[in-house]
């Protein structure tokens, strides 16, 4: 089942480039000098594109090799963009609250780490998408907790683990002001620190629920509910117009081919 899917997702991300090859020439123009060029014709030039993600969001990015690289339905959509544009894709794994000074600095060429669009990001960076949405959910142990709802979950004033720098904070912080928001780096001691007992419950997006429900069926128990709505798009320095206008265009031939379909499939099945 999986080899099938993985040719099927092959086929497709090969569709993908073929699309977008609409003429002679796939790649952007290169003949002016590398200070004329926009920041999409100097990733061609350089022949690689550098992706920045957080790597700690599994199944959307996971870090391996000692954080040397990632994995996961991020990485394969920006390694289907890389392939698009003809070049080398470089993931480089940094905290996500590092992310968008990453960006902002040209340590990054984009963002692709299950990023939420917000109007405070918004502001700081543009956002292609969503290629996904999302929704807050909990892992815990407790079923009662699982089912509440958001006035229920802040009444019961329970210690509740989140991932630093995330959404999922804010969210706590403004939407749950009893709740007693813990912050980890990784989603790994986030799930030690429910299964131990030291916090109640786990709050995180869906996908990520999913894929620890999943890999521990008989330990916790998650409801999805729609206490947010988490647009989830692509980080782009807002200057780079040229890389935007590339990624919008590339995000609707894979929606149309069906790209994601098939890395949601993958990796959140």
């Amino acid at each position: 089942m999986l080899t099938k899917m993985l040719k099927t997702l092959s086929i497709i991300a090969l569709t993908v480039v073929i699309s977008a090859c609409n003429g002679s020439d796939a790649k952007p123009s290169t003949q002016t000098t590398t200070e004329a060029q926009t920041q999409l014709q100097k990733i061609v030039t350089t022949g690689q594109i550098v992706v920045g993600t957080s790597g700690n969001m599994t199944p959307m990015t996971r870090s391996i090799n000692e954080g040397r690289g990632a994995v996961g339905f991020d990485i394969d959509l920006a390694q289907t963009m890389a392939d698009t544009m003809g070049v080398k894709l470089v993931v480089k794994v940094i905290a996500f609250e590092k992310l968008i000074p990453a960006l902002e600095n040209g340590e990054i060429d984009i963002i692709v780490s299950n990023m939420t669009i917000t109007p405070q990001r918004n502001a700081k960076v543009a956002f292609v998408g969503p290629y996904l949405n999302s929704g807050k959910c909990l892992i815990t142990k407790e079923s009662a907790l699982a089912n509440a709802k958001k006035e229920e979950l802040d009444k019961t004033k329970a210690k509740m683990v989140v991932l630093k720098g995330t959404t999922s904070e804010d969210f706590i912080r403004i939407g749950m002001p009893h709740i007693e928001a813990v912050t980890v780096d990784t989603q790994e001691e986030a799930i030690a620190m429910v299964r131990s007992g030291e916090v109640k419950a786990m709050l995180d997006e869906y996908p990520i629920c999913r894929a620890i429900i999943s890999n521990n069926p008989d330990e916790f128990v998650s409801v999805f509910s729609n206490l947010t709505y988490e647009p989830i798009g692509i980080a782009i320095a807002p200057q780079n117009t040229h890389l935007i206008n590339w990624t919008q265009n590339f995000l609707g031939r894979a929606n149309k081919v069906g790209l994601l379909e098939v890395l949601g499939k993958k990796w959140f099945r």
